[in-house]
């Protein structure tokens, strides 16, 4: 049935269809349709970052930015929804066609720019979702903020969100905001955790609650740079890392017409890649600070690589869109048959 869905979906634009699509999935959560348009997932609770994850299968932010449709893609059965990136201030993001199918290699590259409708937006929606599981807010800098300025728009978002948000996911790494991927080394990545940190334990204390703080790192660095930004993340206390973001790399996809469009490439393509930095990562964190893993899952088998490789949480979003719902199913089945480390 999601087969011949996706082929009428892809007759349309991408951006078109992206729309389309999430409009139709949060009717169906709104008339409580879309839990019997799919296989339930069995229950895997897994504890991660303090928190109980329905299951290890979780929605990765990117494909709902502006909240529209958290109760039919819960409803689908994902352990967690992360939604974003949001910014302060509405933004239309970078000029349309931005969102490109590379459908042969079962990849897409967008080059959104954080559009979104903005963080006010996005939280008065919220107070109507009726989902109560796990919910990552994904945050970042508006385009027109200056990047020496960045952490100022993080720690808004940050203070804006807090309330509402299971976690907050800090999005240094995507790259279509000009600049961004800068933040994620050395002195600069360090100044703007330690400002997040202060934030994040002030409004603890404020609310009585803490919440868990993600870092989203990008593909494209080198065995060293992943060292020292593990290395950062541990000094400044964050909660988790998750990888990875898009990749610039287009070697995989040279022979598509669209290999040359700017933007993030993400599934099949991104698939070994992402697992390489997630069993880079573990090596350097030890077990100090749980990954979770994104890029390029197609298959249940995916997932289970990317838990084997030192991940504790995995989320969809390229295969989500390739491989419908059931791939969430078919890759909570495969991590579970995986042995426990105790």
């Amino acid at each position: 049935m999601y087969d011949l869905l996706r082929s009428l979906m892809f007759k349309l634009p991408a951006e078109t269809s992206h729309d389309l699509a999430l409009d139709l999935i949060g009717a169906a959560g709104r008339l409580r349709l879309a839990d019997k348009l799919v296989r339930p997932v069995p229950p895997q609770p897994v504890e991660v970052m303090g928190l109980t994850f329905d299951n290890p299968v979780g929605l990765a932010a990117g494909l709902d930015k502006n909240a529209v449709a958290v109760d039919g893609l819960a409803a689908m059965g994902f352990g967690s929804i992360e939604v974003g990136t949001v910014t302060p201030k509405p933004q239309p993001g970078n000029p349309k066609p931005r969102l490109f199918r590379l459908a042969e290699h079962e990849a897409i590259i967008n080059r959104f720019g954080f559009n979104n409708q903005g963080v006010d937006a996005m939280l008065e929606r919220l107070a109507a979702v009726k989902y109560q599981g796990v919910l990552g807010i994904n945050i970042g800098k508006n385009a027109a903020t200056p990047v020496e300025n960045a952490v100022d728009d993080y720690l808004y978002c940050l203070r804006k969100v807090y309330s509402r948000a299971s976690y907050v996911t800090v999005n240094l790494s995507s790259p279509n905001t000009p600049g961004l991927r800068t933040l994620q080394y050395g002195d600069s990545l360090k100044q703007l955790l330690a400002q997040i940190k202060t934030c994040q334990l002030q409004l603890s204390e404020q609310h009585g609650r803490y919440v868990p703080i993600a870092i989203k790192i990008a593909p494209d660095m080198t065995a060293e740079e992943l060292s020292l930004v593990a290395g950062t993340l541990l000094e400044q206390g964050m909660d988790a890392v998750i990888a990875t973001n898009t990749t610039l790399e287009r070697s995989a996809v040279a022979d598509s017409p669209f290999a040359e469009e700017a933007g993030g490439l993400s599934g099949a393509p991104l698939t070994d890649v992402s697992t390489q930095v997630v069993r880079l990562l573990a090596q350097e964190l030890k077990g100090r600070m749980p990954i979770i893993g994104v890029g390029g899952i197609l298959s249940g088998a995916d997932a289970a690589d990317k838990i084997a490789a030192g991940a504790s949480l995995v989320q969809l979003y390229s295969g989500f869109i390739y491989r419908g719902p059931g791939l969430i199913r078919e890759s909570a089945e495969a991590i579970a048959t995986l042995p426990r480390v105790e």
